[in-house]
């Protein structure tokens, strides 16, 4: 479980004991390709997840019934439904392994009790999820006005790591086009 300790002293230095603690809290779980680390459905997110490796993202279905990528997590990134998570309400968004992937998992409840017993992981674990709604922010503002060619090759040279390891359906659906359309993009560009 060294990665998260590590990931968490970027933020703030964590003595070996405290280390131990949060590391026994968590608990590694496998997923392949398609496997659901939270499956929505107006089901209420109760974990938080640490992706080791592999890729996971956080999808909806639309009235369309199509799924709808909002994000990609890749490795050393905490992942989670926030708000459903933060207020206890239902969701159908759905955290998806989009690749074989490893994650650390910790419970709500686990995770209350280690931040009664370590208050600064709290504000770690606050301040690491107001960075990834900024980012996120960010990184779809970057988008906006460009052409699905445009946005593909932004992409590709934002994720490169995240590209190579999922579906292109994947990244289709993040970018807002149809599978197909993605192929004639990738032949063009080749």
């Amino acid at each position: 479980m060294k990665p998260l300790i590590t990931y968490l002293q970027q933020f703030r230095h964590i003595p070996p004991e405290e280390a131990r603690l949060i590391d026994s809290a968590f608990e590694k779980r496998q997923y392949h390709e398609g496997d659901y680390l939270f499956k929505g459905d107006g089901r209420v997110c109760r974990e938080l997840f640490f992706i080791c490796s592999g890729v996971a993202r956080i999808f909806s279905v639309n009235d369309k019934a199509t799924e709808v990528t909002h994000f990609f997590y890749g490795e050393n990134k905490l992942c989670l439904i926030l708000q459903s998570f933060n207020e206890e309400t239902q969701t159908t968004a759905a955290i998806q392994a989009s690749c074989r992937a490893e994650a650390l998992v910790i419970s709500k409840s686990k995770l209350m009790a280690l931040y009664q017993q370590l208050p600064y992981l709290k504000q770690i674990i606050d301040e690491i999820n107001q960075e990834h709604l900024i980012e996120k922010v960010n990184t779809r503002n970057a988008y906006v006005g460009l052409d699905a060619e445009d946005q593909y090759r932004l992409f590709m040279m934002q994720n490169p790591a995240i590209a190579l390891q999922v579906p292109l359906k994947h990244i289709a659906s993040w970018l807002g086009i149809t599978p197909q359309s993605l192929s004639r993009i990738r032949k063009n560009i080749s």
